[in-house]
């Protein structure tokens, strides 16, 4: 790092701290502003935010491993979930916007009653905005700690203290300015973050030692440039070297059951965190689904390509890197072979994806602690402007809490596969809750309870792994809760009639109750609706091979692709505009 390289560092950090303050008046107003931007957000500013944050700094050293272990194909571990994506983009995000409540949390007492009810909102508050929440920072304060040490050499005894900087920085900008100014850095964070990928992609393609594309392709064996996973065989994941294998189950476990049945933070089956926040911060419904679908899209196809050929080039620059280094050789990349002025761009854009994550589990997590504890619980009375002020310390609170779990978190190995098996069967529950009117409070608490039990039994009592573990965990919850469902009291009706006149789902599972609100109409069209959920997964996977494939030479089998994709994209337009224009809802 050269002066310029510091300078174009700290243009940065002044950019966002500049920001935070200028909105701080406009969060300042309520809680409505602060943790939901008044509900104006553009539907380009939403998605755009969404995206930002599921870049953590640590997304392209995670696919830079998969990539350098199995190749190309290793994104099918993350690719599988767009099944869900784009199911919340077509039938919940709507939803969301108009059920005109601040948190997702909020939601249960919204559709359900009792005090089972309250329990678990407040259960849920703690459990997401406090403990997950700050073990999820914990996990992206690690990823950019790796970052400072691999790429300056610091010691790890130092490296916290300019961990510890950066995330007090993102503390205070969010505090001060709220959603609005979260959303609005995302954005300038987003695209600081993007150009730097890119840049590094194009400088390491250029290196003699690659040879550009032509030269990466003949270098690179085979298997490393392959799009999809071996199917088939008795291995879950294939040794490193090799492309992807899945066994028969393990590829069903992934494409069938697990974008649907669990729960995982940020691809939440009907939405759910910081996704939720963003679809009902937006201006109205027609926003609230463009957003989504943008988020969908840029999140699997503008994102991953720059990461991938890095990964791949890694095979080449550093091919004696053991297996647990293996994502060091993107930050190895900046830091040996960037010049300078680009190299303070890389390190900027790094901060911006770790600033940009933060800063929305910051401001998401005090969401809940203010609106479903505080308010709900101590607090009833408390004015806006008392709520607001609560909230920027609730803010600077969880950082802090944050940084105290980083010193406990030694590894984030496996904790992905943790947190998908702890909710594999909830995601049912979280789905249908819109759709049928029998599920109740106790359905949703049974659901998150019944898969821990099931896998610590599995863990002590079985040698099964996952994602086979999916099948047991996913059936036994879901045997569970439905008994458990049919054999407790509903939700009240006054409840229920209050859920369906204001976001009055239809369908089938409603019948009960639309027929006793014949004034309220439902919402139809499912026919259309999953037509449309179709297309945009075809979209989806047709431009992200099309892109691979034309930016790896492959230019027929490219155009063809982005042809397909075109096609869906053109049928979905076509549908939704239809939809809106006829005043659908």
């Amino acid at each position: 790092m050269q002066t310029l390289d510091w300078v174009i560092l700290a243009a940065y950090f002044a950019g966002s701290a500049g920001v935070g303050i200028y909105y701080a008046r406009r969060a300042g107003r309520s809680t409505q502003e602060f943790f939901l931007s008044g509900r104006s957000l553009p539907w380009w500013l939403a998605g755009t935010s969404m995206v930002a944050t599921t870049f953590a700094a640590d997304t392209p050293l995670a696919v830079t491993e998969l990539v350098a272990r199995n190749g190309i194909a290793g994104n099918w571990l993350w690719w599988n979930f767009l099944f869900g994506g784009m199911l919340t983009v077509f039938f919940f995000a709507r939803l969301w916007r108009r059920a005109g409540i601040l948190t997702d949390v909020e939601f249960v007492e919204l559709r359900y009653s009792g005090k089972p009810a309250a329990f678990l909102r407040g259960f849920r508050a703690v459990y997401l905005g406090i403990f997950l929440n700050c073990v999820i920072m914990a996990w992206v304060n690690l990823a950019m700690a790796a970052i400072l040490e691999g790429m300056f050499g610091i010691p790890k005894d130092q490296v916290m203290i300019y961990i510890g900087l950066a995330l007090l920085l993102t503390a205070l900008y969010s505090a001060m300015s709220g959603l609005w100014g979260v959303a609005v850095t995302d954005v300038v964070q987003f695209v600081i973050a993007m150009a730097g990928c890119i840049v590094l992609a194009v400088t390491v393609l250029g290196l003699p030692e690659i040879g550009g594309m032509a030269g990466l392709r003949e270098k690179l064996p085979a298997w490393t440039t392959q799009f999809l996973p071996v199917v088939g065989g008795d291995t879950t994941v294939s040794e490193v070297g090799s492309t992807l294998a899945l066994s028969v189950s393990a590829f069903l476990a992934y494409v069938a059951v697990q974008w649907w049945a669990s729960w995982y933070p940020g691809a939440e089956p009907g939405g759910g965190g910081y996704v939720a926040q963003r679809m009902m911060s937006a201006k109205d419904e027609k926003h609230s689904l463009f957003a989504t679908l943008w988020f969908t899209v840029a999140h699997y196809c503008v994102r991953p390509w720059p990461w991938i050929l890095v990964g791949l080039a890694s095979l080449l620059l550093y091919p004696d890197l053991g297996p647990d280094e293996k994502r060091m050789g993107y930050v190895y990349a900046m830091r040996d072979y960037l010049p300078v002025g680009l190299k303070g761009l890389l390190v900027a854009s790094f901060f911006a994806a770790y600033m940009s994550t933060v800063a929305t589990q910051l401001n998401w997590g005090s969401s809940y602690i203010i609106n479903d504890v505080y308010k709900r619980f101590i607090r009833p009375e408390a004015g806006e402007r008392r709520l607001v002020r609560v909230s920027r310390w609730t803010t600077i609170a969880i950082m802090a809490i944050s940084l105290v779990v980083t010193g406990f978190l030694q590894t984030i190995s496996g904790a992905w596969e943790f947190i998908i098996e702890a909710g594999a069967g909830l995601g049912l529950v979280l789905i249908l809750r819109w759709y049928w009117w029998r599920v109740n409070a106790w359905s949703e608490i049974t659901a998150m309870l019944t898969p821990m039990l099931v896998l610590g039994v599995l863990t002590l009592s079985s040698s099964m792994r996952f994602p086979d573990t999916l099948f047991v965990i996913v059936g036994i919850t879901t045997v569970v809760w439905l008994l458990v469902t049919l054999f407790t009291k509903p939700t009240d009706t006054r409840t229920l009639h209050s859920f369906y006149r204001r976001v009055h789902p239809g369908g089938v599972g409603w019948q009960k109750i639309a027929r006793q609100l014949p004034d309220v109409e439902g919402d139809s069209g499912y026919g259309r609706l999953f037509l449309n959920w179709i297309a945009g997964v075809v979209l989806v996977y047709a431009m992200l091979f099309g892109t691979g494939k034309l930016i790896l030479g492959s230019t027929g089998e490219g155009i063809v692709f982005v042809g397909i994709g075109l096609a869906a994209g053109l049928f979905m337009w076509t549908s939704q505009h239809r939809t809106f224009s006829e005043g659908v809802q």
